[in-house]
């Protein structure tokens, strides 16, 4: 085919539009493949954190590195991934629905790639996290408890329910909601806004076109999730004391608050593993925006591509 009616027909093409429900289902297919990638690349970093999260013993690179090595040695390698199940059980539909909700809260608020209002980027990202959370968040508690026990407590995901039903009843289920709520607004926020007006910015300084390359959106994910992550962080530290509390220890916010504050300080305390969210975070949210990003964009290419082929 020749340049003139390879143009002509990416021209013909851009008249084929792709419905609502189109672009939700591409959105839920990308969404979920990119947050399973994202997380499963880091799933042992991902461990390591909660259990010092939950702890209150000083965080260190040192001790971190130590806690991988011991893993290993007394459980093997793919208790580096212990919990990931849960992980993939909670992520797949939240990834999907977060990026679907976002696109969709653009849509009601009216944003696209060229609006450059804070306020509703903001907020379109907030409502993003809200929705996705809220409808995922018993599988979050159970991914969190398997994390920091040993296999012989928790053997599956299964018994994971079904012991907290039965042993803490089901309002476990939605221990540390309210942090959640509280830390998934600013983080979800900041992390979908970051990474926004980073893409717009690349259009309008270096380079205006549609698709963006990988290694761009790469860097964007980066900065965005490291700059997400530190402004939610100390209400992640309380959610996870709440999440994994069996024994009634960390009943409530304020609670929680003040036993981390007299025990464990400020720095040590509510900031303590954020070095390794430094880490992981980056390389997590980095991968699912890009990956989410290339997806769905070959995903409705071929769709417009199939709707064009069949009306000629």
């Amino acid at each position: 085919m020749v340049a003139s009616e390879k143009n002509c027909l990416e021209s013909r093409k851009k008249f084929v539009q792709l419905s609502n429900a189109d672009i939700v289902v591409t959105s839920l297919c990308a969404g979920a493949i990119a947050g399973a990638l994202a997380k499963s690349t880091i799933a042992p970093l991902d461990r390591t954190k909660i259990n010092f999260q939950i702890s209150p013993k000083p965080y260190s690179t040192k001790r971190a590195l130590k806690f991988l090595i011991n893993t290993y040695k007394s459980e093997g390698v793919f208790a580096l991934w212990r919990g990931n199940s849960a992980t993939m059980a909670r992520i797949v539909p939240h990834a999907a629905i977060q990026f679907t909700a976002h696109e969709q809260w653009k849509r009601i608020l009216q944003i696209d790639c060229s609006t450059n209002s804070p306020a509703r980027q903001l907020l379109a990202g907030s409502l993003a996290g809200i929705t996705s959370q809220s409808l995922t968040y018993p599988l979050d508690l159970a991914r969190a408890r398997m994390a920091v026990t040993h296999k012989t407590e928790y053997a599956t995901l299964r018994q994971v329910f079904v012991k907290i039903y039965y042993e803490e009843g089901c309002c476990s289920f939605y221990r540390g909601y309210v942090p959640t709520m509280l830390g998934v607004i600013p983080y979800a926020g900041v992390s979908f806004f970051t990474y926004d007006t980073l893409k717009r910015l690349y259009r309008e300084n270096i380079e205006n076109t549609e698709k963006i390359n990988t290694f761009a959106s790469l860097a964007f994910g980066a900065v965005a999730g490291m700059l997400g992550q530190s402004s939610s962080y100390p209400l992640d530290i309380v959610r996870r004391r709440m999440q994994t509390d069996a024994e009634g220890k960390y009943t409530t916010i304020m609670k929680t608050l003040r036993l981390i504050y007299v025990n464990e300080g400020i720095i040590c305390g509510f900031y303590k593993g954020l070095s390794m969210n430094w880490i992981k975070g980056p390389i997590a949210v980095g991968i699912s925006f890009a990956t989410y990003d290339h997806i769905k964009d070959s995903l409705r290419t071929l769709l417009t591509t199939y709707k064009y082929t069949n009306k000629l």
